[in-house]
């Protein structure tokens, strides 16, 4: 089975931690697609039309490699979720509704930071997630059973 890894990749930690966990889902035996290791990166120094031609090639690669993924897992880590990472669950929710009803969308939200009083998330991403785990043992116990199916 195939997952793509969304979330945000932008410090040190979230590298570490996104390398971590996919170390820990591939050893269950899943393909994973993570960006930061395997997709094109959009170093800072480019500017103009160079940048521009690679930002549409990372957004083209990512988009394939999603609606070729089985498992769509979102990390929700952060003051508020990635907005990239967003965008991407957005095309997913509506590329599973259309086509491949099978793709399941998973959110890992360790993070106990929210941004709503009574609530962790936007219902616009708590309601288009089909399971939130609170920690990472939960979420690997959870990827094992449905890759053995």
């Amino acid at each position: 089975m195939k997952l793509y890894f969304a979330g945000p990749l932008f410090c040190n930690a979230e590298k570490y931690f996104n390398i971590k966990l996919t170390n820990e889902i591939e050893k269950i035996g899943y393909t994973v697609f993570l960006p930061q290791r395997d997709g094109i990166t959009l170093d800072k120094e480019n500017t103009g039309k160079n940048s521009n031609k690679k930002s549409k090639s990372i957004f083209e690669l990512d988009k394939k490699e999603m609606f070729d993924s089985d498992i769509f897992l979102f990390v929700l880590d952060g003051r508020i979720p990635d907005e990239g990472a967003c965008v991407a669950l957005g095309m997913c929710h509506t590329y599973k509704n259309i086509i491949n009803k099978n793709m399941i969308l998973v959110g890992l939200q360790t993070d106990k930071r929210g941004a709503y009083l009574s609530s962790k998330l936007n219902p616009m991403i708590e309601s288009t997630i089909d399971y939130i785990f609170e920690n990472t043992s939960s979420l690997l116990t959870f990827l094992e059973k449905k890759i053995m199916v």
